[in-house]
């Protein structure tokens, strides 16, 4: 006999959604104040497993305040942080991790003139032997660092070459690929390709992809629309420390992305400044758009 229980109206309830599509972290009206300064407000955020989530904005935005939440290193002081559905407050980035949230940051947290297997395992060595004569595990590590790179599709010839020695994008593949080896289902990436130039560009973003298709939500902080709308599944656009656009990839071209992450109307404005410049090209720069276009009806 099927149990079905009437909703406050007499139907029946609504089903809940699917558990594979449940968000693994959702941000409702969060935000961040630090003593007098609002640097984060009414920030809506989903990021869901096996979808990229791109995070894009101008510098004092507010993206890094959002990674310092998400990661646990701030705590926010408005609104709501949820994983997995439940409301947290994290007190350090410890406890993200314990939650599978890691953040890859644009330092990378690598030691340049140790082999590549060192790093993978920085802080968190597998030892072997009994007490007090236990002792690195080198013959584990270092399977474990070429068997996680290779299923990131990563080939390197020789784990022991410093990490120093390898090309940027390799160097944040090999981060990527240690946060996904140890348990993270949600990854943060803090401007992976702001140092890169077009190919190593495009190997990180193979790679961003990569961690996609194994199921992991991935939050790209960004400044390059471009870069964004090759991997990303879901997009925002932070303005001075609120979201300016939250849309899904069917419902925004490349170039909307640029013109929001450029400030179209802030161009406008520019181009009208320097057309009473002499000497000033303003040919190929966005029109000011018109004033019914830039203020909500009945609001002049």
């Amino acid at each position: 006999m099927n149990d079905t229980t009437a909703g406050p109206h007499g139907t029946a309830p609504p089903e809940a959604p699917a558990a594979g599509d449940a968000p693994l972290v959702e941000l409702r009206r969060a935000g961040k104040t630090y003593g007098n300064v609002r640097a984060l407000y009414g920030v809506d955020l989903t990021v869901r497993a096996g979808r990229v989530t791109c995070v894009l904005g101008d510098n004092g935005a507010g993206k890094s305040t959002l990674i310092k939440i998400i990661s646990g290193l701030h705590r926010h002081t408005e609104g709501d942080f949820l994983v997995d559905g439940r409301p947290v407050r994290f007190s350090t980035p410890r406890e993200a991790l314990d939650h599978g949230i890691a953040a890859v940051y644009q330092d990378l947290a690598t030691v340049p003139l140790m082999p590549v297997w060192r790093n993978f395992f920085l802080g968190s060595e597998p030892t072997k032997g009994p007490w007090p004569l236990r002792r690195l595990d080198i013959a584990r590590m270092k399977e474990t660092a070429d068997r996680e790179l290779r299923r990131m599709g990563i080939v390197l010839d020789d784990l022991e070459q410093p990490v120093g020695t390898l090309s940027g994008g390799q160097r944040q593949c090999v981060a990527i690929a240690r946060a996904v080896h140890f348990g993270a289902r949600v990854l943060i990436l803090d401007e992976p390709t702001a140092a890169l130039g077009v190919k190593q560009s495009g190997v990180v973003l193979k790679y961003i992809a990569a961690a996609r298709e194994r199921g992991l939500g991935v939050v790209l902080i960004t400044h390059n629309p471009h870069h964004a709308y090759l991997v990303g599944d879901h997009f925002g656009v932070l303005r001075l420390g609120t979201l300016e656009l939250s849309a899904d990839r069917g419902e925004i071209t490349l170039e909307e992305l640029t013109d929001h992450m450029a400030g179209g109307a802030e161009l406008a404005a520019l181009k009208h400044e320097l057309a009473q410049a002499g000497g000033v090209r303003t040919d190929g720069l966005a029109e000011e758009p018109p004033i019914a276009d830039t203020f909500p009806e009945g609001n002049p």
